[in-house]
């Protein structure tokens, strides 16, 4: 067990390399810190380069050489099935520790923890199906296929805002592929991934199939960097993920990016405004705005504008903030300090740059506050879209309202930018609808809803919001080459230098 016990009120973890659990070989550590009381509460340690040197090289020897070299598609998908079996008997512990961790909803995180082992189990099927393919060839007498096999050691680095639901994204299809994965999670959220490795060990996948390595930025910058590395797996801001496409580039490792989003949300005269309303606030101020799809831009028809934002506004300022360990808090906290204090300093940019507050924009004052790192759900009003609120991607619960005149200014809106995760469409007119999913340069569109995601369903994103696609059959393509085979079925191979 990865958890040595508790001493002087944190909670101590260990890594996982090879199938052991270990401390640093440098003996470093770092804590793990509540951000809703700002005390630490676990205690992880440092890799240094010699500790994830020894992870990659576990996952080289399993990849390699090891029992999951010559496993076959039905024994993945056998461990990947009882790795689901697992998480679901463990999804209250999971919930628990990622609250702790980075202060999203005990009332969400709940049913994500439970829902993860759906990953496992729709991969465990991805596992046993056919991927490659028979061509018909017009050269006579060859028969030629393809195959899919897996690309070797991947680097998984993950986000804090949701770090199970992301890992898993990268986890099971690599998996199902016959991969070999080192996890670097980030420092802000590395216990939930060492308990979840756990799982993984008592599910019997194998030493070095899945290992993990915690610290900062360095880490995973160390770990990317290594030339035992066949693939970076990354979640994460554009900044970072552009700077681990260089790293990728210069030994031409595979990489696949799911990056930051300015996404729309557009709201059309003829949408249900009550349905509207409540989408737009689930999309920006669930996870307190810490979602890479978050609908920051909120795109208004001028016929409606007032109207709807003053609806916007009130249902905002219902928004119950609190305890995230209490299930009827709406909006927990920032993750941590530091992103506690951008999203304050783009509420001073955007105010100094002209647009109006209509509401929140800081800290709640009552005292069951104190020490907590909150800051009320927030509402900008007469923004453009050239604004830094407007473009720059915050990661805080900040909807920005932006007029529209027409479709047409509804798209040329809501396509400046150099983002493409994700938009959002309230229409009822279903022609319309269909015209503007086409339209949108955004890697997901939905119509009258926001923010759903689904194993099925790959996610990722256009333009400098990533490369490659997650979930569904899609992933498996992230996570394997294609080799072609051309069997000879009877040609006379002739002199090639003779002459006729």
């Amino acid at each position: 067990m990865n958890k040595l016990g508790t001493t002087a009120g944190l909670e101590h973890y260990q890594m996982l390399v090879d199938g052991v659990w270990r401390d640093s070989s440098e003996k470093a550590t770092f804590d793990s810190i509540n951000p809703a009381t700002s005390q630490p509460w676990a205690r992880v340690p440092v890799a240094s380069e010699q500790d994830i040197g020894d992870a990659v090289q576990a996952a080289r020897r399993a990849f390699e050489t090891g029992p999951w070299a010559a496993s076959s598609p039905l024994q993945r998908a056998t461990l990947l099935r009882k790795l689901g079996d697992l998480i679901s008997d463990n999804a209250g512990e999971l919930a628990r520790i990622q609250v702790l961790e980075n202060g999203r909803l005990i009332r969400e995180v709940s049913g994500r923890a439970r829902a993860l082992a759906n990953h496992a189990y729709f991969f465990a099927g991805v596992a046993e199906s056919p991927t490659g393919e028979t061509l018909a060839s017009s050269v006579p007498n060859m028969q030629v296929f393809t195959v899919r096999e897996p690309i070797g050691v991947v680097a998984a680095i993950t986000p804090w805002n949701s770090p199970l639901t992301l890992l898993l994204w990268k986890l099971c299809p690599a998996l199902a592929a016959g991969n070999t994965v080192v996890v670097k999670p980030s420092e802000i959220t590395p216990v939930s991934t060492l308990v979840l490795a756990g799982l993984f060990s008592e599910a019997g996948f194998p030493d070095g199939v899945v290992n993990v390595v915690t610290g900062a930025g360095s880490v995973g910058a160390t770990l990317a960097a290594h030339p035992g590395v066949d693939k970076i797996a990354f979640t994460g801001s554009t900044a970072v993920g552009k700077k681990i496409a260089r790293t990728a580039a210069d030994r031409l490792a595979r990489v696949s990016l799911e990056l930051g989003g300015k996404s729309p949300n557009i709201v059309f005269p003829d949408a249900d405004l009550t349905s509207a309303v409540n989408g737009v606030v689930g999309g920006i101020f669930t996870a307190t705005g810490q979602t890479c799809m978050a609908g920051s831009r909120v795109l208004v028809h001028t016929d409606i504008y007032d109207e709807f934002c003053d609806a916007l506004i009130a249902r905002t300022e219902r928004v119950k903030i609190g305890d995230p360990m209490d299930p009827d808090t709406e909006m927990g906290t920032m993750a941590c300090r530091a992103q506690y204090d951008r999203v304050l300093h783009y509420i001073e940019v955007a105010k100094e740059d002209g647009a109006r507050l209509a509401t929140g924009g800081d800290r709640p004052e009552a005292p069951e506050f104190v020490g907590g790192l909150y800051i009320r759900p927030t509402v900008f009003t007469d923004v453009d879209n050239h604004m830094r609120i407007a473009r720059e991607e915050v990661f805080g619960p900040v909807a920005v309202a932006i007029r529209f005149s027409d479709e047409d200014d509804a798209v040329a809106i809501a396509n400046d930018t150099r983002f493409g995760l994700a938009a959002g469409v309230w229409t009822n007119d279903l022609a319309k609808a269909h015209r503007m999913v086409r339209r949108l340069r955004a890697g997901t569109v939905w119509v009258n809803n926001y923010r759903r995601t689904n194993h099925v369903a790959p996610f990722g994103g256009f333009k400098e919001s990533g490369i490659g696609r997650e979930n569904g059959f899609h992933a498996i393509e992230e996570y394997t080459e294609v080799k072609t085979v051309w069997i000879d079925t009877g040609n006379q191979i002739t002199d090639p230098f003779s002459r006729p």
